[in-house]
């Protein structure tokens, strides 16, 4: 029999800073400004809830979200942070860096990683009074294969068979061995997961309309949805985890300004926010009325290039313009001094990470971009390009034009609201230089989306054989000590190749009143429900 795989969870490490929270985390150091600690790691993964005392019971929690949601349908793309209120997940990932049982009771490969059994547990009922049983799974897994669209499609299509050897076991056939396989039903709703079940009974009656209809599992239940204003959800009383939740409802509210946002939590008119810029962070940070939920972790922020139009289907101004670029004047600019700069695919503690890919990575060095500029030019390149982001990166868009100003490059710039942004340019490969926030959950199935040849986030369509091969052979390989390795290898070549510009690790963190506790999260900002409560 073989385990589940251990997996680390992807956070940054590094000496100094604020103080260390748990075992597995610690500070990130980034250029601070004058009196400023650097910014760091700070309760990546929750609270410490057996330090919070008992929890008291009641209250409706207020959460300030980014955007509207746009489905909770799990075969759909969005980013809804609601889902998990009505959703629990069939296994978890865990701050130590495993995949655990949560939902299931257990999963496991007694022929190497081909064949896997999935044990549920006992007396789970839907919201609406259903089994949550072996078929629901099958039924739900089956709507990933049968959706090309589903983001969670590509590792469902996997299975070559699957069914229900009794109402509690359910067992997945692969076509080729897999270690990292329970994974897929660990990871975050908005990067598309298979363990999120729909009660069956309520996709035969809503259909279509399950989206804006959820039945699930989960500690919440759904009551309403009015678009643009908010989303409301009841205590689920008959929730398979007896003592929980806490709260008597949940209340989303969609904030998508961020001057808004961050006023809607200093102000007390929401309890929670999902922040997602460094101005929401480092305010959180120094106001004392608030609590901060913060990792940096792996991947982060980088320019994207498209490989398949001129002039960044050239390796030459592909490392022009990282010369270009000074980090320290951008944190200075752009993050109130207090980047996290980022040169590699994983931070310097990731066991993935290794000094040669550091080594790689050009650095600031605007006369060598000069020259890599001037011989794109005299072998008939244009290198001049348009540079398209959204509304709320206009400052940060004409920085990168004043440094390609200086090197002899007119850039011209293009604004989107972040909706048209996202589907007509990113997702659609409309542009030559864009901005993008990729943080790696995990890292099956988010290095290979993000870097592997038609990769669901590798919109600048990048694509090396050989980086497909050693991702190929790292979803296989049940040895950790392999994994590792290829992983190892993955970030070196793309690094090489400068798939992408690379610049700062992740903001995205989860900022909370002083009164709400029992915090749990993944480091990327999925929260989940069930042990919050509110000490008023």
């Amino acid at each position: 029999m073989i385990p589940i795989p251990r997996r680390r969870a992807l956070v940054v490490l590094a000496a100094g800073g604020l103080a260390v929270l748990t075992a597995s985390c610690g500070a990130a150091q980034g250029p601070a400004a004058a009196g400023r600690p650097a910014l760091a790691a700070v309760n990546p993964y929750g609270g410490d809830l057996a330090a919070e005392g008992e929890p008291r019971r009641g209250g409706t929690l207020r959460l300030g979200m980014t955007s509207e949601i746009t489905s909770f349908d799990p075969t759909v793309y969005n980013g809804n942070v609601a889902a998990t209120a009505v959703y629990d997940s069939l296994m978890r990932m865990t701050p130590g860096g495993g995949v655990e049982p949560y939902l299931a009771e257990s999963m496991e490969s007694r022929d190497g990683g081909t064949t896997w059994r999935m044990r549920l547990r006992a007396g789970v009922r839907f919201h609406d009074g259903t089994a949550f049983d072996a078929n629901a799974v099958v039924v739900n897994v089956q709507r990933h294969i049968d959706t090309a669209s589903s983001p969670a499609h590509a590792g469902a299509s996997l299975i070559t068979s699957m069914r229900a050897v009794d109402p509690l076991t359910v067992e997945f056939g692969l076509a080729q061995p897999m270690g990292e396989f329970a994974t897929l039903f660990a990871l975050p709703f908005t990067d598309g997961t298979l363990g999120m079940v729909v009660s069956p009974a309520a996709l035969a009656k809503y259909g279509a309309d399950i989206g804006r209809n959820p039945v699930g599992a989960g500690p919440f239940r759904f009551v309403e949805w009015v678009p643009d204003s908010k989303s409301v959800f009841a205590r689920n009383d008959d929730y398979w985890q007896q003592g929980t939740p806490h709260l008597d409802g949940l209340e989303f509210r969609p904030l998508p300004d961020t001057e808004s946002r961050y006023a809607s939590i200093a102000n007390g008119d929401v309890d929670v926010i999902f922040a997602g810029y460094n101005q929401e962070l480092v305010r959180g940070l120094e106001d004392p009325n608030l609590e901060v939920y913060f990792g940096p972790g792996d991947g982060g922020e980088f320019l994207r290039y498209n490989f398949t139009k001129p002039p960044f289907d050239d390796r030459r101004m592909r490392e022009a313009i990282i010369r270009s670029i000074n980090l320290d004047a951008l944190g200075a600019s752009q993050y109130n001094g207090r980047l996290i700069p980022a040169k590699s695919l994983f931070g310097d503690s990731s066991p993935y990470h290794t000094q040669a890919a550091t080594d790689a990575w050009p650095q600031f060095d605007p006369e060598r971009a000069k020259q890599l500029i001037e011989d794109y030019r005299s072998s008939g390149g244009n290198p001049e390009f348009t540079f398209t982001t959204t509304n709320s990166r206009v400052a940060f868009a004409e920085f990168v034009q004043a440094q390609m100003a200086a090197v002899g490059i007119t850039m011209e710039t293009q604004f989107y609201d972040i909706a048209q942004f996202t589907s007509a340019i990113a997702q659609s490969g409309n542009f030559q230089l864009t901005t993008w926030v990729g943080e790696v959950n995990s890292t099956y199935p988010g290095v290979s989306r993000l870097l592997g040849t038609g990769g669901s986030g590798n919109h600048g369509k990048y694509s090396n054989p050989e980086v497909d091969r050693l991702l190929d052979q790292a979803v296989v390989t049940t040895d950790d000590a392999e994994r590792t390795k290829l992983y190892q290898q993955v970030e070196l070549l793309s690094g090489q190749d400068l798939a992408v510009a690379w610049f700062s690790r992740s903001y995205r963190s989860t900022i909370t009143r002083r009164e709400v506790n029992g915090m749990d999260r993944y480091q990327a900002g999925t929260m989940w429900y069930a042990t919050t409560w509110l000490d008023r």
